[in-house]
């Protein structure tokens, strides 16, 4: 099996730690939408969202082209649905468990 970078999983995974981030995932999960339609969806500024969507560039985790004045997002494929997908599931076992949680802690 081939392993993978501990910062590297980090810095990916960074891009599912923000509310705002996962509402963007979950509304472009079933097909791509612009800057407007996704901003409709989710609560934020422009200059919010525009900031989150290129975190998520970042992370690996969605693509977004050109055409004419819009610009449309969507998932970079389907292993990032089914991951979303994965979490959702995951979630509804845990839930209990995680509202129970007492949050994060940083050692550094």
């Amino acid at each position: 099996m081939q392993t993978v970078d501990l910062d590297l999983k980090v810095k990916f995974l960074h891009g599912f730690s923000h509310k705002v981030r996962i509402q963007i995932l979950d509304t472009i999960k079933e097909g791509e939408k612009t800057v407007s339609e996704i901003m409709n969806e989710v609560s934020g500024s422009q200059s919010s969202i525009s900031q989150h969507l290129a975190c998520l560039r970042g992370c690996g985790l969605i693509i977004g082209r050109q055409e004419g004045k819009f610009m449309y997002y969507r998932l970079l494929n389907d292993k990032v649905r089914h991951l979303l997908d994965t979490f959702d599931d995951v979630l509804m076992d845990v839930q209990s468990d995680v509202l129970s949680c007492e949050g994060q802690v940083d050692e550094e």
